[in-house]
């Protein structure tokens, strides 16, 4: 693996100040403590005192000392002079007039403070030992275990060695760490499993794509027809065999970073890899490719069996509306007779007298047959149409039921009962129904399911269990374990002993108490600080004010910000700077932010790190145009350069373009942004935004949603951006269709790999839930949503007898601490796995907002965010 995974200005600024000391960094690395003080004053002459201070305050923050000791910023000097009560801080020059003084004032701070070299063996094996196991159990980049690296040696006390030995010891840990991953899962599989998966890579006689490039296609389409088609996909893949065997030894990330190349890259590329690396690859490809075509059958279940109940509604209402007109006809008849029946004058004994004067018995006879065949009750779903589609669910139903098993947790356990006895009776023309179960039958089924002779219709049950199926599955009561996004999330959260181990570290890294009340205890101080302080400032702010509703219950209500126009000053000052841009044409620009950060840098070749070609980036530039504006290669192939030829390009592109370079790429320039003084004045990068942009989807596609109001007729994905106070988008992630902002609003914060922390997250209304605001505190982010109807939100107290003033008859609702109490080790649990990515965020937050009934979990994390909600409202 290359070394070469730094760039210029990083290898530059290793081991030497960059930057003037924050006022923190002072007090922490550059205050001299009593011992450090009798150390100092132990040398002869302000300029040795002085010098001696600065070396050894140097090495406790850069963890090396520096050829030219005296080589600080005048903000060090100035912090330690004023320490040492030396006035005259140009006596410092005279500190390298004696060569050796440095060297011999090094050797007394290694001494007195126990600095050992890098070299020292003692300290060495246990380093490359933390990094090797750092390399295996995460997916840090290069550069950020080099960072890691580096604080970890400044920790121990182990100077830093040359920039080149560290990125060297890096690449040799993370070569053996791939090398041991060919390794292991190259001896898993038998020699007949290693011969199917060669096979997978070799093209057939009248074929034209290779077994692996055919697997690789998802299903695009929502069809009976394609969920068979996905169904036998992963009978193939199954076939292999892979997924029963042991890769426990593996890493999770580890087998699903391998994994990527076996779908990215071409079916040659993989064939010239080494025999062990080759074998390794498919079979983490092969045991990552089953869960992934699990999970395509059951979007495309899912998708398909949306499609066969909308198409029935739709249905239903056309015949609804083909009959109203002889449904307003019967009901007219029956207000007549109704009316006579009512009128108090009409005498009891003239009644049948007086509505046969209106109407024949045999047109009330037909009015009432009428009603009661075309009117349908308020809970009807228009199963009846329904019932229609038993046909094209009958050309799926045989093969799913015989592949899929499905799993579920205690709520599921019904919906599993339904879906194994249709296991069972599968294949029987005439099966005996009466022991089918009935407990997930509902009153919006029953009349269908149940006839009045008390026997049970087959089709109706059918359709019944796959809509419960299709909910269980939704709220995940049911799942798949060999699955990834119909998986069990809550059996990826972190469990007895692993729990047990990890708890006390998470504590500590979320700022944590492993008891519930000092927390509770904290937020009470902070919510009574809150009410007095906005209690005492409201009857200034005539923006806000508190009023009773129709109900006489008191709201809040926040007036609505008057637009500002925009002054002339700023227009005039906003026309000059745009008179000052240059015109430029966008490979200019891309290759010139490439000669300042060296981004490009980052597309290494997949397979061959050695791999040169002259003038790449020229090539990685136009790839980039034609990716960024979706113009294709052929508007950028230019034959007379050789860089800009299609096949050069194609080369490029295959080999070069991944997500993690791309994702490195981007890495690497939010990290160049944060170091130009214009940008930190406008922040630290610890506040960010989200919101999503819609797109049309032109081609079929399983991850295209639709949505009338943004996509019309079409279909569409949302691509939701996060983007730091510093200007640059620092994650993304595609949704399909447009999918609730808050299952995916952390995922940003939790997944990105730059060098930014962002602390707080601001969103739109859509963003919000309860849920999400206590989910951000446990974590140690804040949530700062834009409200976009504040005034009607629900304030919560903790204490139902505290007394807030103007804001108490508001204040109506008490948070149930003790939901918060019972469950606080499950809140840390969640908190901490989300935390250590043993499961995703997406995950969790689909398990939580899990409809009308969530678990008592949601419940809790909900009562902790209705806390952290008032106190942002306040």
């Amino acid at each position: 693996m290359s070394s070469r995974f730094l760039s210029q200005e990083q290898q530059h600024n290793y081991g030497r100040y960059t930057s003037e000391p924050t006022s923190i960094q002072l007090a922490n690395y550059f205050h001299l403590d009593d011992t450090a003080f009798q150390l100092v004053q132990k040398r002869r002459g302000d300029h040795n005192r002085l010098g001696f201070a600065i070396q050894l305050c140097t090495v406790r923050f850069l963890g090396t000392f520096l050829i030219d000791p005296i080589d600080v910023p005048v903000g060090v000097i100035d912090y330690l002079a004023s320490q040492l009560k030396i006035e005259d801080v140009s006596c410092l020059e005279k500190y390298l007039l004696r060569s050796n003084t440095h060297w011999e004032h090094t050797l007394t701070i290694k001494k007195h403070y126990g600095y050992r070299d890098f070299s020292e063996q003692s300290g060495h094996w246990r380093l490359v030992r933390w990094l090797y196991q750092r390399a295996w159990t995460g997916g840090e980049s290069p550069s950020m275990l080099f960072d890691l690296t580096t604080a970890r040696l400044v920790e121990q006390k182990i100077l830093l060695p040359g920039v080149t030995v560290l990125s060297r010891l890096i690449s040799s840990v993370r070569e053996r760490v791939a090398n041991r991953t060919w390794n292991i899962l190259a001896k898993l599989p038998s020699s007949q499993q290693i011969e199917n998966l060669e096979a997978l890579i070799v093209i057939g006689e009248k074929a034209r794509l290779t077994p692996l490039e055919q697997l690789r296609k998802s299903p695009t389409r929502k069809s009976a027809p394609s969920l068979v088609n996905a169904l036998n996909r992963l009978v193939t893949i199954r076939a292999l065999g892979i997924y029963q065997l042991n890769v426990g030894k593996i890493p999770p990330i580890r087998l699903k970073t391998l994994a990527k190349n076996a779908f990215t890259l071409r079916a040659q590329a993989i064939a010239r890899m080494s025999p062990e690396r080759r074998i390794a690859t498919l079979v983490a490809w092969a045991y990552v490719m089953e869960a992934i075509a699990i999970d395509d059958a059951l979007d495309v279940l899912n998708l398909l069996v949306k499609d066969i109940l909308s198409k029935s509604q739709k249905e239903g209402k056309k015949n609804r509306l083909r009959t109203l007109k002889d449904l307003d006809a019967a009901a007219l008849q029956l207000a007549t007779a109704c009316k006579i029946l009512i009128n108090p004058k009409t005498e009891d004994n003239k009644v049948r007298e007086e509505v046969w004067q209106k109407l024949t018995p045999e047109q009330l006879a037909e009015a009432v047959a009428n009603v009661e065949e075309l009117a349908r009750p308020p809970e009807d779903n228009y199963y009846a149409e329904l019932i229609q589609q038993w046909r094209s669910v009958r050309r799926f139903l045989p093969k799913l039921l015989s592949i899929i098993d499905f799993e579920g947790n205690q709520a599921g356990q019904k919906i599993l009962e339904a879906w194994q006895f249709m296991q069972s009776i599968e294949g029987q023309r005439k099966p005996l129904m009466d022991a089918a179960p009935l407990k997930i039958v509902d009153k919006k089924w029953a009349a269908l399911v149940v006839a009045s002779d008390a026997t049970i219709d087959r089709r109706a049950y059918t359709f019944c269990v796959l809509e419960k199926l299709l909910e269980g599955l939704r709220r995940r009561d049911l799942f798949v374990s060999s699955g990834e996004k119909w998986s069990n999330p809550r059996a990826k959260l972190l469990q007895g002993k692993a729990w047990e181990s990890t708890r006390a570290s998470v504590c500590r890294t979320l700022e944590l108490n492993l008891k519930p009340e000092p927390e509770l205890k904290t937020l009470q101080k902070q919510l009574n600080k809150a009410y007095s302080q906005t209690a005492k400032n409201l009857p200034n702010n005539a923006d806000v004010r508190i009023e009773k509703d129709k109900k006489g219950k008191e709201t809040l209500t926040i007036s609505n910000l008057d637009k500002l126009d925009e002054p002339s000053s700023y227009l005039k000052l906003k026309n000059k700077v745009e008179s000052l841009l240059p015109q430029v044409d966008l490979p200019e620009v891309l290759l010139e932010i490439n000669a300042k950060t060296g981004f490009m840098k980052e597309f290494s070749h997949l397979n061959e790190s050695f791999a040169k070609v002259k003038d790449l980036p020229i090539s990685i530039c136009a790839i980039l145009i034609a990716q960024g504006c979706n113009i294709g290669l052929s508007p950028l192939v230019r034959k007379r350069i050789p860089a800009l030829t299609r096949g050069r390009l194609s080369w490029v592109e295959q080999n070069y373009f991944r997500p993690e370079t791309i994702i490195k790429a981007n890495t690497r320039l939010v990290d160049a942004q944060t170091k130009i003084p214009i940008v930190q004045s406008w922040g630290g990068g610890e506040v960010a935004s989200a919101d999503g942009m819609r797109f049309v989807v032109p081609v079929q596609t399983l991850n295209a949603g639709t949505n009338s109001k943004y996509f019309n007729r079409g279909r569409g994905i949302t691509y939701y951006n996060y983007t730091s106070n510093q200007f640059t988008g620092f994650h993304g992630l595609v949704v399909p269709g447009t999918l609730r902002d808050s299952l995916v609003v952390l995922v940003g914060l939790l997944e990105q790999q730059t060098g930014l922390r962002p602390r707080e997250l601001m969103t739109d209304t859509s963003g919000y839930s309860d849920v999400v605001f206590g989910l951000f505190w446990l974590l140690g982010y804040q949530f700062s949503p834009r409200l976009a109807d504040a005034g009607s939100a629900r304030f919560w107290r903790l204490d139902s007898s505290a007394d807030y003033g103007l804001l108490d008859n508001l204040a109506r609702q008490t948070v149930k601490t003790e939901l918060i109490e019972q469950n606080w080790d499950d809140l840390l649990r969640v908190a901490g796995s989300l935390k250590l990515g043993t499961v995703s965020a997406t995950e969790i937050m689909r398990a939580l907002h899990r409809g009308k009934k969530p678990s008592t979990i949601a419940k809790a994390i909900g009562e902790l965010g209705k806390i952290t909600k008032t106190l942002y409202l306040g």
